[in-house]
């Protein structure tokens, strides 16, 4: 039997939600090139900030959406960087232990 852990379950997360910003971008660029309805830029940025950075920031480059904007060009890498900083923290206060 598997056992399941918070590491799963944050693992799991993190993918969906990495996964799910990765195509919020891909749809909204198709969505804007044609004419249709968009999704509001603080719903991409939350996304991003919710634990999908990696995603919205691949969505970025593999689209090539929002990446004249300064608050998708700063603010994405930005949210990554962050995260990437509290990920290691949490791994070395956990090797701490």
């Amino acid at each position: 039997m598997i056992q399941i852990t918070s590491t799963h379950i944050i693992l799991t997360y993190l993918i969906v939600i990495t996964v799910v910003a990765f195509f919020a971008y891909g749809i909204d660029k198709r969505r804007a090139q044609r004419g249709g309805r968009r999704t509001p830029e603080a719903v991409l940025l939350w996304l991003a900030a919710a634990g999908g950075s990696i995603g919205a920031w691949m969505g970025m480059k593999v689209w090539r959406h929002k990446t004249l904007h300064k608050k998708f060009r700063y603010g994405v890498p930005l949210i990554l960087v962050g995260q990437i900083v509290v990920v290691l923290v949490f791994c070395w206060l956990a090797m701490g232990q």
